[in-house]
């Protein structure tokens, strides 16, 4: 029982310092610290994009809002990527198909419940959305970074 205690603690500890800076999650909070460590200005949820669920109106808010040549796109961290969620980011990707939205995921080997054999990542590539395990690629990155010089030199 008390080793049980000790690994919740330990699980929850990146829990617990992402909220107390603002953040969600950990994760949220590692992935703020990747963008600032590039000089990439973290603009954490500050967009709601519109979307409908069967028989009524619905905002998302995603994690991160990231600069590309000629806009920005949208960092999603996850650690448990739920049903309705993923449901949720397919009506997302339908209703709205010239937002870019990508997902980090804490495990993306993740199974999508238990017994399935579909992880995150497969579900991902199935259904077209942009990936990651655990941190932002350096092509996303870079994309970023030459976005934000290129706005800096206009």
């Amino acid at each position: 029982m008390m080793m049980m205690t000790s690994s919740l603690t330990r699980r929850n500890r990146s829990f617990y310092r992402g909220l107390a800076n603002g953040y969600r999650s950990g994760l949220e909070e590692t992935i703020a610290e990747q963008l600032r460590s590039h000089k990439i200005e973290v603009l954490y949820e500050t967009d709601k994009i519109q979307y409908v669920v069967p028989s009524r109106n619905a905002k998302y808010t995603p994690d991160f809002k990231l600069p590309k040549q000629n806009g920005y796109w949208y960092l999603e961290s996850k650690g448990i990527w739920a049903v309705a969620d993923r449901a949720k980011h397919l009506l997302i990707r339908d209703q709205q198909p010239d937002i870019d939205i990508r997902f980090v995921f804490s495990n993306s080997r993740a199974k999508l419940y238990k017994g399935s054999k579909t992880t995150y990542a497969d579900y991902c590539e199935k259904h077209g959305f942009r990936w990651a395990h655990k941190v932002i690629p350096d092509d996303w990155i870079d994309e970023c970074v030459q976005a934000s010089e290129s706005k800096g030199s206009s």
